[in-house]
């Protein structure tokens, strides 16, 4: 039998003719049937309708993501790669993907059997996240280069799938490297500065006390059989006595500043003593009290060394001196092994966190890169009760006497 002919209305207006009512149950029936079939469909794949469309639209994420992005399975090869890991590899998706991941990250260890082998916990972790790994990647060419990564696993199917996501930090760590030679250059700039500076501090300590110093002194012992003549006036014996104690001001002030620029007893006695000195001159000229806790035998060491810490000491007291308000301050100094552990400590109103990061605490970046060029430790803070504490630890081994 034929099958039946199906005309449409259209047809029967341009005919002229009006559809039988026959003719128009038929068609009816017939769409009705064909929407009735479809809505059952759509009723029993609706959920996969709705699945297939999250896949499209996690497929579309992941193709257009910009940081590259690998699934793996439990054996380290790669399942799926988008086009920011095929870029990053210099290579393409279809090369990466059903390849051994080993081809694109560098394994640790001979022994990494899964991917999380790759990123393990505790170690090469990166700043950024806590989640974060520093790995190290493998360009088509052979190429290393640094990156950072996260990894996470579902189960699918009964099997672990392990997403990857990286990012190439190449340029990061270029200008971290940069950063790190310019403060290299600094450090070096700094410790050089510090060394001319203390030989021309010497030199015109030595040119003070030498030639200066000695001058003066001459004119002193004039002065003085000037004065022992009998047949001076007594206007001429008054000058005479006024212009001698200003020439004992003029040689305290000498010995002051020279001693300042470079403590005589640094060179002929060596750091305790020098210490001493400070000590004695700082609870002159401060009124207040100041105690010395060291062992002259554990000081000895080179002119280096014994100059930096009398510097880092003498900037110390001029902190107290000048912000702390204190009564009174202890000075520390002991060997352990082979450091050397300086303490001082004082009870004024103490230091507050972000005074230390000040741009014109100068006295402080002195102090802390003196200690960093000898390899040493520094921490300041408030004590218990209020007052500042300074403790450093300096490695002495290379410059005992």
């Amino acid at each position: 039998m034929a099958p039946p002919r199906i005309i449409s209305m259209r047809s029967y207006r341009r005919r002229g003719k009006r559809p039988s009512l026959l003719t128009a149950g038929f068609l009816g029936g017939y769409c009705a049937g064909h929407l009735a079939a479809a809505l059952r469909r759509a009723r029993l794949s609706g959920r996969d309708m709705r699945k297939t469309v999250r896949d499209l639209d996690g497929r579309r994420i992941v193709h257009s993501a910009s940081d590259a992005i690998l699934s793996i399975d439990q054996h380290n090869l790669i399942l799926m790669a988008n086009p920011a890991a095929a870029a990053m590899f210099a290579t393409s998706v279809a090369a990466m993907q059903g390849g051994p991941l080993a081809r694109y990250i560098q394994a640790p260890h001979a022994a990494a059997h899964s991917p999380l082998d790759y990123f393990p916990a505790g170690s090469g972790r990166a700043g950024r996240r806590a989640t974060d790994y520093a790995v190290t990647g493998i360009r088509a060419n052979g190429h290393l280069f640094p990156i950072e990564g996260s990894i996470s696993s579902v189960q699918h199917d009964g099997r672990e799938i392990y997403t990857v996501i990286l990012r190439d930090v190449s340029e990061r760590h270029l200008v971290q490297q940069t950063l790190a030679r310019s403060h290299d250059q600094l450090r070096q700039l700094s410790s050089a500065l510090q060394t001319i500076r203390e030989e021309e501090r010497t030199h015109i300590a030595r040119e003070l006390h030498d030639d200066l110093g000695q001058l003066l002194a001459s004119l002193r012992m004039d002065l003085t059989l000037l004065g022992r003549t009998a047949s001076l006036p007594d206007t001429g014996v008054r000058l005479i006595q006024g212009m001698e104690t200003n020439l004992l001001t003029a040689i305290t002030s000498l010995r002051r500043i020279a001693t300042n620029l470079r403590p005589r007893a640094l060179d002929d006695g060596g750091l305790y003593f020098a210490l001493q000195g400070l000590r004695d001159d700082f609870i002159e000229r401060h009124g207040i009290a100041c105690t010395l806790l060291a062992d002259e035998s554990e000081l000895r060491l080179d002119d280096a060394a014994s100059t930096a810490i009398f510097r880092i000491v003498q900037e110390a007291l001029t902190n107290v001196a000048r912000h702390a308000g204190a009564g009174s301050v202890l000075l520390k100094l002991f060997r352990t092994n082979h450091d050397l552990m300086v303490s001082i400590r004082d009870d004024g109103r103490g230091i507050r966190a972000e005074d230390m990061d000040k741009a014109q605490s100068l006295g402080l970046v002195g102090m802390r890169e003196r200690v960093w060029n000898m390899g040493g430790e520094i921490a300041i803070g408030s004590d218990e009760p209020p007052g500042t504490r300074i403790d450093i630890v300096l490695p002495v081994a290379k410059h005992l006497v």
